[in-house]
């Protein structure tokens, strides 16, 4: 009489075990639906991010042509305007205007001690958009106890080809207790009449937005300012390896730009008592990233495709629920 009873329980426990079984079978399906329409739905967004910037490049990038390279390369050599006067008869050819322009850069690489700093001519890659391209530098002083709070005062910044776009000194939010001078060249007087950090820091992220931003150690800087820039659009001269190898130092080391300036553009910075000048670093830091500007931006457009490349969806956060932990006892017994 009571085996009745027994199979009656067995058969609605296998209808329930049955039902956990579906049950946990669509809401595995269900996630990894979900995922796959979250995977998809990014990789959409970020070739539409990509073919905005390929628009807005391209709008920047005007190509240049054959007169108007002709008219940089006589800026740069003179003796090719005496030649191109004498000949002005006939059409200039496009390979050998290319061919004088890139002769002329290499006779005067802007490096000697005679020639103009390189913050002031174009770069040998046609192709780069320099509008989009400033250098930053920052000094600061110290507040609080000790001066141990770093706090802005003074920021410049130049453009591509070395105009002083901004160079304030700012007022801190704090009274100042340690000026720094040995190392920001500021002194009380040059506090008297300086901008406010509000007004300035409003100025400066202006000027910087949608800009790729050249500096040294560049992140003490935006840390001053209590701003945020995207990362691809940095270039710090700091810790990349493109410079350090020129120079021959060992990969990973973190050179000073008193040093790096000093042995790959032959210049003397940060001398004397005077302390740093900011006009003066984000010069030389501008000068830096030019020497390397071509493998550089090359590398960044690499890493930006590896970033755009779709990836698989993970369904590890679904394949869990098929795991035994998640089933009865019964079923697991029945198995074996």
């Amino acid at each position: 009489m009571m085996s009745h009873p027994s199979k009656k329980n067995r058969v609605s426990a296998s209808f329930g075990l049955l039902g956990n079984y579906r049950y946990l079978c669509k809401k595995s399906m269900l996630i990894r639906a979900m995922e796959s329409a979250r995977a998809r739905k990014r990789h959409h967004d970020k070739k539409v991010f990509s073919s905005r910037k390929k628009e807005t490049t391209s709008s920047w990038c005007e190509p240049l042509d054959a007169n108007m390279l002709m008219k940089k390369a006589k800026l740069v050599d003179p003796n090719l305007e005496r030649q191109s006067t004498l000949h002005s008869a006939l059409e200039p050819d496009h390979h050998s205007v290319i061919t004088a322009l890139r002769d002329s850069w290499e006779v005067d690489s802007g490096f000697s001690e005679t020639s103009p700093p390189t913050s002031g001519r174009s770069s040998p890659c046609l192709g780069s958009c320099r509008t989009s391209v400033v250098a930053l530098d920052c000094e600061m002083v110290g507040t609080g106890p000790g001066g141990r709070c770093s706090e802005l005062a003074r920021c410049s910044i130049i453009d591509y080809h070395g105009n002083i776009l901004y160079d304030k000194y700012v007022r801190p939010c704090q009274p100042v207790t340690n000026f720094r001078t040995p190392w920001s060249g500021i002194r009380r007087h040059h506090l008297l009449n300086a901008v406010p950090f509000v007004q300035a820091r409003e100025e400066i992220l202006g000027i910087l937005e949608g800009k790729a931003v050249v500096g040294h150690s560049i992140y003490n800087d935006f840390e001053v300012l209590n701003m945020d820039h995207p990362g691809h659009m940095v270039r710090d001269t700091s810790t990349t390896r493109l410079l350090s190898r020129l120079a021959g130092f060992p990969s990973g080391r973190c050179s000073s730009l008193k040093l790096l300036a000093s042995k790959l553009l032959n210049r003397r910075i940060q001398a004397g008592r005077r302390g740093h000048c900011s006009v003066e670093d984000a010069q030389a830091s501008l000068d830096l990233y030019k020497l390397v500007e071509d493998e550089w931006e090359q590398e960044m457009e690499r890493r930006l495709r590896d970033d755009d490349a779709p990836h698989e969806p993970s369904f590890h956060s679904s394949d869990h629920y098929m795991q035994d932990e998640f089933w009865p006892d019964e079923v697991l017994t029945d198995s074996h």
